[in-house]
């Protein structure tokens, strides 16, 4: 039968969903780890692997492995802080996806805080102008823009924040009204590749003819620090964009709200729900931050 080692080494692989990765976790050749694992599955007379090209995915067998293996885990680092007095670190691998302004912006900060104080944790972050499929195990944990409303997830919301209009200063200066939007070049989302329709700002604005587009919120931002008109950003990246201005402030005002979204199957797992309190909280003092930061340009 598997001992604890064992369920160890499968944990690595689950999360790292390659050998090389989990062998980095554990300070192990990646061909031990191969064949531990391949001793694991013989013991227990079922596959509980599958190799991919894109690395190490679970099977139905491992899937429902990998819910009591992490419990085990949680209550042997308990017993470990319940004997020692102190908390256990988060180790092992732990990937979140987010749209690209919350990973450019938000996560960087947050997330190297939180690897400070847990120094055997790697932390990945997947930015992508997308949806994160976590049915598919692309990460352990998303932030999404929308609640989802399908699948067995936990959602939790994280905080809401604010966009407006901004322009580069000069181009800033010679917006007094509304009226006078038309007079600049618009820097927006491409219109088809718009994967969420909280992102559909613009509609919100009344414009609508956009010059420059690109389905990144990040590159959206350095198109309006280079001169290439106006658009939307998110009052969190004004700091990183000095060259930029709000413009109507009043006038033009939107709120979203971030989500984190986990898998239902991760309900018990103390290793990840620790590290969703730690990024909640993270981002939720970051936002507050950078956006009064943003208030006081």
């Amino acid at each position: 039968m598997a001992d604890w080692d064992d369920m160890r080494v499968f944990l690595a692989v689950a999360r790292g969903e390659s050998l090389s990765r989990a062998g980095r976790d554990l300070r192990m050749d990646p061909a031990t780890v191969g064949r531990r694992i391949a001793r694991l599955e013989a013991r227990l007379g079922t596959a509980l692997f599958v190799k991919s090209p894109q690395g190490y995915a679970l099977t139905e067998a491992g899937e429902r492995m990998r819910g009591p293996a992490e419990q085990a885990e949680s209550a042997f680092s308990a017993g470990i802080g319940a004997a020692t007095g102190l908390g256990a670190a988060l180790t092992g691998s732990i990937r979140i996806g987010a749209p690209d302004g919350c990973a450019n912006f938000l996560l960087p900060q947050v997330c190297a805080a939180i690897a400070a104080e847990n120094p055997g944790l790697e932390t990945q972050i997947l930015a992508l102008p997308r949806v994160v499929n976590l049915s598919k195990r692309e990460a352990d944990m998303a932030i999404t823009v929308s609640p989802p409303s399908a699948g067995r997830l936990l959602v939790q919301k994280v905080s809401d924040y604010h966009l407006h209009l901004a322009a580069p200063a000069a181009m800033a200066a010679r917006i007094a009204t509304l009226d006078d939007l038309r007079t600049v070049p618009v820097i927006g989302y491409i219109p088809d590749m718009i994967f969420d329709k909280e992102l559909d700002y613009l509609s919100e604005t009344g414009l609508s003819s956009v010059q420059l587009a690109s389905n990144s919120a990040s590159v959206q931002l350095m198109l309006m620090r280079a001169g290439g008109g106006i658009g939307i950003a998110h009052d969190f990246a004004m700091p990183f964009a000095p060259e930029l201005r709000p413009v109507l402030r009043a006038a033009v005002s939107l709120t979203r709200s971030f989500y984190l979204v986990r898998h239902d199957s991760d309900r018990h797992s103390e290793r990840l729900g620790r590290f969703a309190g730690a990024l909640t909280a993270g981002m939720r003092a970051e936002i507050a931050r950078l956006e009064a930061l943003a208030a006081a340009q």
